[in-house]
């Protein structure tokens, strides 16, 4: 597992954000731990402003075809 961070600080449209081939879980938003709603393993999450320290599982290797990828689908594209 390794933590990360997930930034939408400064943009307040909406960015549903989504990790490929594995789950994370959010432990603080803006310093904070996080809603009940919002405290168990995702593979998408909405960002609206907000700095996410998030836990992502590694448990499986990736190989270069099937990579890791994390990206956002920002509303209305």
């Amino acid at each position: 597992m390794s933590a990360g961070v997930i930034s939408g600080k400064g943009d307040m449209m909406l960015h549903p954000f989504h990790i490929h081939g594995t789950q994370f879980r959010i432990l603080s938003e803006n310093g904070k731990p996080p809603a009940a709603h919002r405290r168990g393993w995702k593979d998408t999450v909405r960002v609206e402003g907000d700095v996410s320290e998030v836990l992502v599982k590694f448990d499986h290797p990736a190989p270069k075809e099937f990579a890791y990828m994390a990206h956002c689908h920002p509303a209305g594209t």
